[in-house]
């Protein structure tokens, strides 16, 4: 069963009405006298009940704290530490270095550890560690870590960090290669309940589709969503997708890979190979009217509308296998109050599990008013 259904429940009931008349029953049957409305002790008791109301209310509280759908905070950690899952926290953007040396040298050169470098003089890049040139050496690639966590250190192109923050003896460049990625804010109840839930499939040591997924979804809380196949027994290909439909680059393929293949996760037997998803791209054309009835508050639909498009757009694009469907679009746009749309494309199309469906161009336009 998913999360999302999961009944209500309630631990305690907080209605007014029913409290009153529970108060004033039992306290009627103590005196063994009728409480008028406008006896002193009747209206004494209404405080007495709004003190029973909010008790029940704290009750109720407490008790869904200890179930996984209902959970937040410190207690849905609590309860990922019943399973060994932990929330992720913020990370840091990371990228390879390649670091040249102006000459070649006859002895061991050391770039020191946290050595930094920038594209803006506001989002820096250290060292993970010092960076030996033994003799003869003038070109060496490392990792270097973003100072402040988040997704600014996020989108660096190769190229970019260029400018030495820390220059050093007989150091001449510092420059990325590779696209910084993988930096993001500490994990949110949402995403983390979803991870408690799946994490009993990494239990396995058969490297089942939950264990791998389950395995992938730890490595950033940046990936939304992962697809795991095996096309010929003994191989396993893994295919990550990033919050808002955004492709994974190679650090964060890397990183998953290298995750994935850890002599405590991968069965032996399997080879694994991360791959970033397919995408089908659509143009995403369509009209829409609204009701002449509806003429006051016709703005407001139109900023609705415009909602209902970009909430189709996120929705389409945040999960790998979903169905190029213009019915959700419809559905939303007439939830927004919309009286009629005409969709021109995209049309209907199946998605394979291993592709997400991302606009290339979005032209929804307002047609006017109609009569209801």
């Amino acid at each position: 069963m998913k999360l999302k259904d999961v009944s209500p429940i309630n631990f305690a009931t907080a209605d007014a009405e029913e409290i009153s008349i529970e108060v004033v029953s039992t306290v009627e049957k103590l005196l063994g006298r009728p409480l008028e409305r406008a006896d002193p002790l009747r209206i004494f008791l209404r405080g007495v009940e709004l003190l029973l109301m909010q008790q029940r209310l704290l009750i109720d509280s407490v008790a869904k704290q200890n179930l996984l759908a209902f959970a937040t905070g410190e207690n849905l950690d609590r309860i990922g530490d019943l399973v060994g899952c932990e929330r992720l926290p913020a990370s840091a953007a990371w990228t390879t270095l390649e670091v040249r040396l102006s000459t070649a040298r006859e002895v061991s050169t050391i770039i020191q550890e946290g050595t930094r470098v920038t594209a803006d003089n506001k989002i820096y890049f250290a060292l993970d560690e010092p960076l030996i040139f033994f003799a003869g050496e003038t070109v060496k690639q490392a990792k270097a870590t973003c100072t402040v966590t988040g997704e600014a250190g996020n989108g660096f192109a190769a190229g970019e960090l260029t400018n030495v923050v820390d220059p050093q003896p007989f150091l001449q460049s510092m420059t990325n290669i590779t696209t910084s990625a993988g930096g993001s804010d500490a994990e949110n109840d949402d995403e983390f309940r979803e991870r408690i839930h799946e994490s009993p499939e990494s239990f396995s040591c058969a490297g089942s589709e939950g264990a791998y997924r389950s395995r992938a979804m730890s490595v950033s809380a940046l990936i939304s969503d992962v697809a795991v196949d095996s096309e010929t027994p003994g191989t396993v290909q893994v295919y990550p997708l990033l919050k808002g439909g955004k492709l994974p680059d190679e650090e964060i393929l890397n990183a998953v890979a290298e995750h994935l293949n850890e002599r405590t996760v991968r069965p032996l037997t399997d080879l694994v190979t991360v791959k970033a998803p397919n995408v089908i791209s659509y143009e995403l054309n369509a009209k829409y009217w609204i009701s002449r009835e509806d003429v006051t508050a016709a703005a407001e639909i139109e900023q609705a509308a415009r909602d209902a498009v970009e909430e189709f757009i996120e929705w389409q694009r945040s999960r790998l296998g979903r169905d190029l469907n213009p019915s959700k679009l419809v559905h939303l746009m007439l939830s927004a109050g919309v009286k009629r749309v005409e969709i021109i494309s995209p049309q209907f199309q199946s998605v394979d599990k291993f592709t997400v469906a991302i606009p290339s161009t979005v032209n929804v336009q307002f047609g006017g008013l109609e009569d209801f």
